[in-house]
């Protein structure tokens, strides 16, 4: 009874690193799609060098753990005078901005294949119908190959969105005081980790608990054409 009370308790005080959470979630998330749709551009191109670029680049990250890679921009940019000296350096030498870079450029490989999929997953029919209906390029984009590729990818989509919640507590490892940050310091005054983690794993579970179900209710509403008929329309 002891410990029930006490992980209400402690859920009350996590709850303060929710915004944090969800800042640096969504922040990275916006940025790694902007980034990401800029790799699958460059993976798709005709031309051998951006293709070439864009493999790399997503080789490099997706093999570079995001702790290694928060590690060496937090504790190994500063190392460089340069740098130092640099406009950026007010910035980089902040932890939350450190740990955003480093969210950041880590979805931004995963994302960048998601949209790669599903550009390549989109009907060849559907571009030449387009094209026969007098369809510019940016229009055919607009209209057909990004609503088409954006069904497709959002259930992968989906699971690097929880990637991403998930990938935010390593923030407390750079002294951000987001969810996890908070219960490592609620661990170090009263000792009791077990229930402070579990209380921490409820809070992620219920985060990730909504956005799946809200990502699960955006699909359903985009792909109206793979509902089964209701009994009325039969």
């Amino acid at each position: 009874m002891r410990d029930g009370a006490f992980i209400l308790d402690v859920l009350r005080q996590l709850a303060a690193g929710i915004p944090l959470t969800l800042e640096l979630a969504s922040c990275s998330l916006l940025l790694g799609a902007l980034l990401g749709l800029a790799i699958a551009f460059a993976a798709l191109s005709a031309r051998r060098a951006p293709r070439v670029l864009a493999w790399f680049y997503v080789e490099v990250i997706r093999s570079t753990p995001l702790l290694v890679l928060m590690f060496l921009i937090y504790y190994g940019l500063g190392q460089y005078a340069g740098l130092r000296d640099s406009v950026l350096w007010p910035l980089l030498r902040q932890p939350y901005w450190c740990a955003l870079l480093a969210l950041t450029i880590n979805t931004s490989s995963y994302t960048g294949e998601i949209i790669r999929g599903g550009l390549l997953s989109v009907p060849q029919g559907a571009l030449e119908a387009g094209r026969a209906c007098g369809m510019s390029r940016p229009l055919l984009y607009r209209r057909i190959i990004l609503p088409l590729a954006i069904r497709q990818a959002l259930p992968a989509y989906g699971n690097e969105v929880m990637s991403m919640i998930k990938g935010t507590s390593l923030g407390s490892l750079v002294t951000l005081m987001e969810v996890t940050g908070i219960a490592s310091a609620i661990v170090s005054e009263t000792y009791r980790p077990m229930a402070v983690f579990i209380a921490a794993g409820i809070l992620y579970f219920g985060i990730n608990f909504i956005l799946t179900r809200g990502i699960m209710l955006l699909e359903y509403r985009l792909n109206a054409n793979l509902r089964p008929p209701s009994a009325g329309a039969r």
